[in-house]
């Protein structure tokens, strides 16, 4: 079991992960690690406003919490200041409402996103049209 990551800042993901290490790829916004719990599965948190965000005060920490509940170990721990926070476990009813809350969010997000560039297109001058006069 990990108390503590070392993070590690990448390029690229590497093939073989290091036990009680979060590689932090900022290329492909992505932060991956070797579950908490030990069972040697690969962890992968994009790193995205609709899904983890990474902050660094000189310590690394991860949020919202690591559900990894597609294993079968169902871990849950936050990482804060590279620290291992274990959490209460969820049963499966839960699991769902959190996973349909990040699916409106995630629709919600985009929808807004497209909105707003649609929007943004609009506004702008076609290169072919007129430019106006000022008078």
């Amino acid at each position: 079991m990990t108390d503590t990551f070392d993070p590690v800042f990448v390029d690229e993901i590497p093939e073989g992960l290091a036990p009680d290490t979060l590689y932090v790829c900022i290329p492909y916004a992505t932060a991956v690690h070797l579950c908490a719990c030990g069972c040697g599965n690969e962890v992968v948190t994009p790193l995205t406003p609709v899904d983890w965000r990474l902050s660094f005060n000189g310590r690394v920490s991860l949020s919202p919490s690591i559900g990894n509940w597609s294993f079968p170990c169902r871990s849950h721990y936050w990482i804060t200041d590279e620290r291992v926070h274990w959490s209460t476990a969820w049963d499966d009813e839960r699991i769902e409402r959190n996973r349909q809350r990040d699916r409106q969010a995630k629709a919600q997000h985009f929808d807004e996103a497209r909105t707003s560039q649609a929007a943004s297109r609009e506004k702008r001058r076609p290169w072919w049209a007129p430019r106006r006069k000022k008078n």
